[in-house]
């Protein structure tokens, strides 16, 4: 299998292709292992030996412009959607009761659907037909050997920037374009991620900024995001701060660490790389890592869908969810006939 990552950032009609020709990718096993690294980052939802960070090194690297493409995926069929939502009921209540008992201020319970293909994809011109369907979304086809093939298409930076100015988002709350009002749940949310943040960030620079909650669109849902900016007091310290950010609040929960631990022994299936992140670093250049939201892996004739949705204790059901299908959407539409 070739090690290589094709990436664009949102709003760039241009995209990069990296390629390792030597070796397999490094493998790293502590976050803070990234500090002076250069190459393409994929990184999952918690660090182990089984699903370590990967580092693609950049032995060949060519940027390309953007082609429209008249690909169109094989016909697909999704698996067992009835027992996958009884298993969904079976984890909601496990973690709703965590919140009950205020055991978490918020839980963020995920699930993946399975797609059966009618043939495998052309990888290039998925990754193509991504990028012209989600122009303003960070898309990455990402193939190594240790971690399968995954597509993503995320509206969610981690952290980017250069050594003199940096930035960072929280972004948490869902609804579909249109819907209405923002409820207090979702504000709530949302507050939690960016005070999150926050805190984080001013542990690592004397000059943090931060907008109001603002509603930002990505592909046909909205969400509440803040944006921060900030210099940061040591530059070369990058590692330790994703160490610090990774994973946000808005893919895991508060406690951190004994929401982490309680997502890996409770939910239905392991997240892998969703929900960890993935881009560019360079300790020269720039560096540009996102979060690894609606995004699949891509096993020859068949697919794995992730998404997930953030619980408070006043959280339904029925409606997380209709949040989740919604956000699986992005990925089912790359199979649609109809665009």
């Amino acid at each position: 299998m070739r090690n290589f990552a094709f990436y664009r950032l949102p709003d760039e009609e241009t995209y990069t292709e990296t390629e390792q020709l030597h070796g397999e990718p490094e493998e790293l096993h502590d976050i803070c292992e990234l500090n002076g690294k250069d190459g393409f980052v994929l990184a999952p939802f918690k660090v182990s030996y089984e699903y370590p960070i990967l580092l693609i090194h950049k032995d060949r690297e060519a940027v390309h412009k953007v082609r429209t493409t008249s690909y169109r995926a094989p016909d697909f069929r999704r698996e067992d959607v009835e027992t996958e939502r009884k298993s969904y009921s079976a984890a909601f209540s496990t973690f709703h009761r965590k919140l009950t008992e205020e055991s978490f201020d918020k839980i963020v319970l995920s699930r993946l659907t399975v797609i059966s293909l009618a043939s495998p994809v052309e990888l290039k011109e998925l990754f193509l037909r991504t990028c012209n369907m989600y122009p303003s979304m960070f898309v990455a086809l990402v193939s190594t050997t240790k971690s399968g093939i995954w597509l993503m298409a995320t509206p969610e930076i981690l952290l980017k920037g250069n050594e003199r100015c940096w930035s960072t988002m929280a972004l948490a709350g869902t609804m579909k374009k249109g819907e209405g009002r923002w409820s207090d749940k979702n504000r709530r949310e949302q507050k939690c991620v960016a005070d999150y943040i926050g805190d984080c960030l001013h542990d690592f620079s004397k000059d943090v900024r931060v907008t109001a909650p603002y509603t930002s669109g990505a592909a046909d849902l909205v969400h509440l995001r803040s944006d921060f900016t900030f210099v940061p007091d040591n530059p070369d310290r990058v590692g330790d701060l994703l160490g610090e950010l990774h994973p946000t609040p808005a893919v895991c929960g508060l406690p951190k660490y004994e929401a982490q631990k309680f997502i890996e022994g409770n939910e239905a299936c392991s997240r892998k790389y969703y929900s960890g992140f993935a881009g560019a670093m360079s300790p020269e250049m720039e560096t540009n890592l996102y979060v690894s939201l609606r995004c699949m892996r891509i096993d020859g004739n068949k697919c794995e869908l992730y998404a997930g949705g953030g619980l408070l204790k006043e959280s339904e059901e029925h409606l997380e969810w209709e949040e989740t299908e919604a956000k699986m959407q992005t990925m089912l539409r790359l199979f649609s006939k109809e665009l």
